[in-house]
């Protein structure tokens, strides 16, 4: 595992959040090839349609962006970004700030697969 700064994160990634923080669906989909997957906390959005839909719904239709990068590292060829994020969406019950860790796997030029989480910090 080695850490990286955001400017080292590969094209799909860099361009996936560039497109979050532009609040533009269209583009947070484009990176991911026909047969992408999203798992946005435990809730699966296979392809760019689907993908799209999620994005308008859970990222654009609530302001959300990302506010500042806690950490960037690669791991085996996957790439694991931990960011603030903040929007317009219920917080009831949030950490504050809230932090997500966005878990890229790649093929080729394109985001095969994206797994959100919010962590818990470990032992």
């Amino acid at each position: 595992m080695s850490t990286i700064t955001t400017t080292d994160m590969p094209p799909p990634v860099h361009r996936y959040f560039e497109a979050m923080n532009r609040l533009d669906g269209s583009g947070m989909a484009a990176p991911f090839p026909a047969d992408g997957l999203v798992n946005d906390i435990q809730r699966e959005f296979w392809g760019p349609d689907a993908i799209k839909r999620w994005a308008d719904k859970e990222s654009v239709g609530d302001n959300v962006v990302v506010t500042k990068y806690v950490e960037a590292k690669e791991h085996y060829g996957d790439y694991i970004v931990s960011a603030e994020v903040d929007g317009d969406y219920d917080k009831t019950g949030l950490p504050d700030p809230l932090v997500l860790t966005f878990y890229f796997s790649l093929a080729g030029d394109r985001i095969s697969r994206l797994i959100i989480l919010g962590n818990k910090p470990g032992y």
